[in-house]
């Protein structure tokens, strides 16, 4: 027989399997809901039915003394032959998964993964207490194990939203799941709100609070994507209201590209967007300045998109018309980007990683003015070896052929990388080492990850 806790804070992804469990009296605080488990049922029908028999409002007192306490004798919640359905996972074969659209529109394709299916053995809340205080993120963030038991409902209700956000059943979350969620997008999403909080207590009563920009600078094919779209979901949840921008979205139109790529005849870093000074930085400036001043409800603006799949591939700005609309008041803009807190260095520290660097370099100069001057906190997704990008676009690319879409060759996803290495190479480790030009250590996080994309310690 299976151990498991039973979190029926809402409907899962998908319907309860037919076979019997039984229950004994269970507690769970929720962060909006609280409920009480009563009695022995045979579960025969969906989790909605079941819940419209045994959840009653009550409002248990489960303080951060009773959390790491072990689950007394009758209190567990037995749960026998449950083969409940995954559903649509980001982290697994999501190819009947449809695309989601974010709140700002920007379209995400199906998320995929490398991790193994098998799904992990959840057993009780004193468990899930350890297993999140055992994350390698939570001394980084500030949050010690108490702190961590006084808020345990909070930690709850976000593992719930981001099940439904990736359409995971929360009853049968696979280990690389629950550490995606508990090890690094709630530490990260609990790291911006006290970034928020620091930001609004400079203000004084009265004043209008500008928004927060917070900066997520990582290789391509990490994840940080991903992990922006799940922090702008729990911000909606809880009730903030937050944009989306890519240093994608300032791209240079495909005319202004063009131009770039013929006044730099042979040097295959700016043949294509990607580089410093394949940007529109005066309609960054423009844009992140607009986003600043969304103060108040019923202010309104539109939000930049590019389209990567323009011009066979070649990609242009989307037509202004497909933008997507964002009112304030704003809590938060997240900018995110492959070269976020790039800063030049000595022409004979480039040089030799790659001549065309030299140029790249020299456009790198105006970078600051347009992206890090406007970004408060920064949070770092560090790698050890430039070469993962490589594997990560050969998987999701492998990914989405299986899919049926189109996808380059093993041959063009090496020529596509190879444009972005030697800036890796340069940048990455004076970034590591000291951060983007302006940044408060105070206010950086720095998360390494492995290959699998996990944080480690």
């Amino acid at each position: 027989m299976t151990m498991a806790v039973l979190n029926i804070l809402s409907q899962p992804t998908t319907p309860w399997p037919t076979k019997t469990a039984s229950f004994s009296l269970y507690s769970c605080n929720h962060y909006y809901t609280n409920c009480y488990i009563f009695s022995r049922f045979s579960i025969r029908s969906s989790l909605s039915s079941l819940s419209k028999a045994v959840i009653v409002s009550a409002k248990p007192n489960l303080s951060s003394q009773m959390l790491p306490q072990s689950p007394k004798s009758g209190t567990e919640v037995h749960v026998q032959d449950i083969d409940a359905g995954l559903g649509c996972s980001w982290i697994q074969d999501s190819s009947s998964c449809p695309d989601t659209v974010s709140n700002n529109g920007r379209r995400q394709r199906p998320l995929h993964s490398v991790f193994p299916s098998k799904p992990a053995e959840v057993s009780s809340v004193q468990d899930l207490f350890e297993f999140i205080c055992s994350g390698p993120l939570l001394n980084k963030v500030g949050m010690t194990s108490e702190m961590v038991a006084e808020s345990i409902d909070k930690w709850l209700a976000y593992g719930l939203h981001l099940c439904r956000l990736f359409q995971l059943n929360e009853l049968y979350l696979t280990l690389p799941q629950k550490a995606r969620f508990y090890h690094y997008y709630i530490p990260v999403f609990l790291w911006c709100e006290q970034q928020i909080s620091h930001h609004s207590s400079k203000f004084k009563d009265g004043e209008e609070v500008t928004p927060i920009v917070i900066g997520f600078s990582a290789p391509q094919g990490c994840g940080k994507t991903t992990l922006v779209f799940a922090l702008e979901y729990l911000f909606k949840v809880t009730g903030r209201k937050s944009a989306t921008v890519s240093i994608d979205d300032f791209y240079l139109t495909a005319d202004d590209q063009a131009k770039l790529r013929e006044s730099n005849p042979g040097n295959a870093l700016l043949e294509l967007r990607g580089n410093a000074g394949s940007h529109d930085l005066s309609f960054s400036v423009e844009t992140l300045t607009a986003l600043s001043k969304l103060t108040k409800g019923g202010m309104k603006m539109n939000l930049p998109r590019y389209d990567k799949s323009a011009n066979n591939g070649r990609g242009d700005r989307a037509d202004p018309s497909t933008w997507p609309e964002v009112e304030g008041p704003l809590t938060a803009i997240l900018f995110e980007g492959w070269m976020l807190g790039f800063k030049p260095l000595p022409v004979e520290v480039v040089t030799p990683v790659d001549p065309q660097l030299e140029i790249v370099n020299e456009n790198l100069e105006a970078y600051y003015d347009a992206w890090d001057k406007f970004i408060k906190a920064w949070i770092i997704i560090k790698i050890k070896d430039p070469n993962c990008v490589y594997q990560w676009r050969l998987q999701a690319e492998i990914a989405m052929k299986a899919d049926g879409m189109p996808g380059m060759s093993d041959e063009e996803v090496e020529d596509f990388v190879s444009r972005y290495l030697p800036a890796y190479k340069a940048y990455l480790p004076a970034l590591y080492s000291e951060g983007p030009n302006g940044s408060d250590p105070e206010r950086l996080l720095v998360i390494e990850i492995d290959e699998g994309r996990n944080p480690i310690p």
